[in-house]
């Protein structure tokens, strides 16, 4: 198997695995009509070349993920994905919450402030049993 198909494999499973049936999956399938191309990518290397590499396992990347939108300060739809998946394998409300809180001096209070707000959607939707 080359690969191009293993890392496809792959990230389909992981794309499953951490975004199934939500905001992650949304967002890569809004993709397809306009850009293929670019789903493809998300899928074939955000997913399954870089998510699956050994060294650190999916609840640590997925905090990374999730410090790197709040800190981008417009990235809310990628974070709230990501802090669904974040949950999916493992974290709790208060990992996300510390990881969010760690940036106030590195991404500035409105960048914290609103992306607390998005947790706070993604915490009730998980509550209600919309995001499991």
């Amino acid at each position: 198997m080359s690969n191009e198909s293993t890392y496809r494999r792959r990230g389909l499973e992981l794309l499953e695995q951490l975004h199934g049936g939500h905001a992650g999956a949304a967002m890569v399938a809004e993709m397809q009509d306009v850009c293929p191309a670019f789903a493809d990518m998300t899928i074939d290397w955000a997913i399954g070349a870089i998510m699956d590499r050994p060294g650190l396992d999916l609840l640590t990347r997925e905090l990374i993920l999730i410090a790197s939108c709040v800190t981008m300060g417009h990235a809310m739809p990628q974070l709230h994905a990501h802090a669904e998946a974040a949950m999916k394998v493992g974290a709790t409300k208060e990992q996300i919450v510390e990881t969010v809180l760690q940036l106030t001096f590195y991404a500035g209070g409105p960048a914290v402030r609103n992306s607390l707000v998005v947790l706070k959607d993604v915490f009730a939707q998980l509550e209600a049993g919309h995001g499991q």
